[in-house]
């Protein structure tokens, strides 16, 4: 099971270099803005080498919101740190996998549960366990 990092769980496992993050509801042009920057503090904060967007609770992912995506995954692979979509219902899936967004992930960093991608980020690091 995952949660949020807490000062009340400080023995929960972390791994140094990933960082999760979960994204819920509909995400279109009036939060993706928002959104965007929360995302963006967190990942500041946390220097990851590989972002975990958890969109198992997104129900609809819309145009603005998509096109956010493709310019943040650019930005970020130019700084070496790569996004992996997690969870993906069909119809979001079917809208990223149309977008030049999906042709820059491929099936590679696309996961179906978190900890899918957690052990596929354990594997490609050369990890056995968390940190």
């Amino acid at each position: 099971m995952f949660r949020p990092q807490s000062a009340e769980q400080p023995d929960d496992e972390t791994f140094p270099g990933l960082l999760m993050l979960r994204v819920e509801g509909r995400v279109f042009f009036v939060n993706a803005e928002r959104i965007g920057a929360k995302l963006r503090a967190l990942m500041d904060e946390a220097t990851p080498k590989v972002v975990a967007l958890d969109l198992s609770g997104v129900s609809d992912l819309e145009y603005t919101a998509l096109k956010m995506l493709v310019e943040a995954e650019k930005r970020l692979r130019e700084r070496g740190v790569a996004i992996w979509l997690i969870g993906l219902n069909p119809d979001v899936l079917e809208v990223v996998q149309r977008s030049p967004l999906g042709k820059a992930l491929g099936r590679e960093r696309m996961h179906f549960s978190l900890e899918v991608a957690v052990a596929r980020f354990q594997e490609a690091s050369g990890r056995e366990g968390p940190g």
